[in-house]
């Protein structure tokens, strides 16, 4: 080479450098390919010998050609393979938050990490809470989302930094849990249920409170004015002059410096409309209210049974009584005016002493007490009682302060009892004729004519024999236990008897006089009202006797309406 030629591959003046060495490349271009080689050889040379020697040649070099191609495709693919199978897994990790440009907080294997972000991700949208990938070098590399199983817990309390409470069913644990990127301005509050990330670092998601699993039954009211409860003159007129008068008339009241009652307890036996009196209370109280500031209002009626709240966890029971004040008090923020009413308060508000639930009513009677200690008046929230067996019920429970008002609760007498069955046979009943009589003449006849039956003391109307402490034995009669339940099966028992004549095509068409005097009958001689057995403790809920004053309990069966029965059956 001289040294003109040395010059220009040097890349000096007058000479052009090229760095291309890799075959197919010659003098700065890119050489043929054998193929195009060949192909230009055939095109300049005429000779027919030669031309077949090279389109034979052509063939073997075009069939190697797509043999190397297939083979580098199956090669790339098994690289891919074998990059898949021998590059290390992918971390799964939990995020916390952003601490500062492309860094995270990250929660992995019970441990906190802060680490790199790919900066190909999107940083400010990752929300707190998700997924989120991580490679070896604990750098995140992708987002996964929410995780969409875990844990339940309930909120027990809310943190000023926004942080919540929160405790798991069953178990005597909590936990402090930071809040996801979409419970940030949730309206949370204690007693909603969240779901919880498998690590308990984030409360996720707030569970549908519609779809919750409470112990006590939410209910609004039906329209029931006073004229719909029958028979209870003096116990509506004490409820009246208890709870109506104190929230209509408040000026008044605070003129005379009188301090508003919290809740009221009906006692009494069973069947004779406590729970009835409860829900027309929420609906008049209401309605009065309406009247008064012509402001809509709207009542809330929380039927809250008493054995469903006792629950064999430490804590559980508390919990329950503290979420329905709680509720009750957020309802009357919101323009509702709460009704608590708890049927059978003996069961969970018991005196306590020692027995199979002493442990838990030891603490929940204080935590009732509390509770109500925390209620300013009726403005809050009525709390209604409800017992058969108000001896039962702790004194701290009852004393003035808390449940200022004891109303009883009594039987109908005839008169209550004529007014209960008038409101079961309404007009529009079919009734068998009777003479000239349509109603509602037909109808105060046929009442009269029952009510008279039931109130008979005859022999045959003898019902129970009460043995007291004193030796002295008192015979009860079926009108000593009528009650609004009965009145009210004894008027279904005797509809069904029309409705199966009806039927069958047979006469009188509709309900009759008979029909109600033997569905009497039947009730009392087959109701299951009434206990089976003469156990003195099942007969003290029915009967208006001091339980200390009686010593046993004899109920008497009639023969004679029992043949009387089988032949109308």
């Amino acid at each position: 080479m001289n040294s003109k030629e040395r010059h220009d591959s040097s890349g000096g003046p007058g000479g052009q450098r090229h760095e291309k060495h890799e075959p197919g490349w010659r003098e700065g271009k890119p050489s043929l390919t054998p193929l195009e080689t060949i192909d230009k050889l055939l095109g300049s040379i005429a000779n027919s010998s030669l031309r077949s020697d090279l389109l034979h040649l052509r063939n073997q070099v075009e069939g190697e050609e797509l043999t190397i191609q297939e083979a580098r495709a199956a090669i790339e693919k098994m690289d891919e393979v074998i990059k898949k199978v021998t590059s290390p897994a992918n971390r799964v990790a939990v995020f916390l938050g952003i601490l500062q440009s492309n860094m995270a907080l990250i929660w992995a294997n019970g441990t906190e990490y802060r680490t790199n972000v790919d900066p190909r991700m999107n940083l400010p949208a990752l929300k707190i809470g998700t997924r989120v990938l991580l490679n070896e070098a604990y750098v995140v590399v992708g987002e996964l989302g929410y995780d969409n199983s875990g844990p339940i817990g309930k909120i027990s309390s809310l943190l000023p930094d926004g942080r919540i409470r929160v405790s798991q069913e069953n178990y005597n644990q909590s936990f402090v849990l930071l809040r996801s990127s979409d419970l940030q301005k949730a309206d949370l509050k204690e007693g909603d249920e969240v779901r919880v990330d498998p690590s308990y670092r984030v409360a996720l998601e707030l569970m549908n409170p519609q779809q919750q699993q409470q112990q006590f039954l939410l209910e609004g009211v039906e329209e029931i004015p006073w004229e719909k409860v029958g028979g209870q003159k003096e116990a509506l007129q004490a409820i009246r002059d208890a709870v109506e008068m104190p929230l209509i008339h408040t000026e008044l009241f605070e003129k005379y410096e009188y301090a508003h009652p919290k809740g009221f307890l009906l006692h009494g036996p069973p069947g004779c409309g406590k729970t009835l009196i409860g829900k027309a209370c929420a609906y008049n109280m209401t309605r009065k209210l309406q009247e008064k500031t012509a402001q809509p209002m709207q009542q809330f009626f929380l039927h809250v049974k008493g054995p469903e709240i006792l629950n064999m966890w430490v804590g559980e029971s508390e919990r329950i009584v503290r979420e329905i004040f709680q509720t009750a008090r957020e309802k009357r923020k919101q323009g509702f005016l709460p009704f608590v009413f708890i049927d059978e308060a003996e069961s969970i508000l018991g005196t306590r002493h020692g027995g199979r639930y002493s442990n838990i009513l030891n603490t929940l009677v204080p935590m009732f007490c509390a509770e109500m200690d925390g209620l300013d008046s009726l403005r809050e929230a009525v709390i209604i009682l409800a017992s058969n067996r108000a001896d039962l019920i702790d004194p701290a429970i009852l004393r003035p302060g808390r449940i200022d008002r004891k109303i009883k609760v009594n039987r109908p007498d005839q008169q209550g009892s004529k007014e209960i069955f008038s409101i079961y046979l309404s007009k529009d009943i079919p009734y068998a004729p009777a003479g000239r009589m349509k109603p509602p003449a037909l109808v105060e006849h046929l009442v009269d004519r029952v009510v008279e039956d039931l109130f008979q003391q005859t022999e045959d109307h003898r019902f129970l024999e009460v043995t007291l402490r004193s030796g002295r034995k008192e015979i009860l009669y079926r009108s000593d236990l009528i009650s609004g339940a009965i009145i009210e099966s004894i008027v279904s028992r005797a509809k069904e008897q029309a409705i199966k004549r009806a039927i069958a095509g047979q006469e009188p068409e509709g309900l009759t006089e008979n029909d109600l005097i033997q569905a009497a009958h039947q009730e009392f001689e087959q109701s299951e009202i009434f206990p089976p057995s003469d156990i003195t403790e099942d007969w003290l809920k029915l009967i208006d006797y001091d339980p200390e004053n009686v010593v046993g309990v004899l109920p008497l069966r009639s023969t004679s309406h029992k043949k009387t029965d089988a032949g109308i059956i």
